[in-house]
């Protein structure tokens, strides 16, 4: 995978909350994709997966409320 796709999905990951379900969906596949893929370096595997991690907490902060529970 080139830099130029790598930045793109690790850009996009910033803006899930901004984006309809199904493109967020898509966005995410694409960096479960890149965590997988060995061959990507570890530095960029880093990243994105910290950045899907805090996409995932603000999600999480939003659709939970406080009185709900897991």
């Amino acid at each position: 995978m080139n830099s130029d796709s790598l930045k793109a999905v690790y850009h996009n990951l910033k803006q899930l909350d901004q984006v309809s379900t199904s493109v967020s969906a898509r966005y995410r596949q694409m960096a479960q994709e890149i965590l997988a893929d060995p061959s990507v370096s570890l530095v960029w595997r880093q990243a994105i997966s910290n950045r899907l991690n805090k996409a995932n907490h603000l999600l999480q902060t939003q659709t939970v409320g406080k009185e709900d529970s897991y």
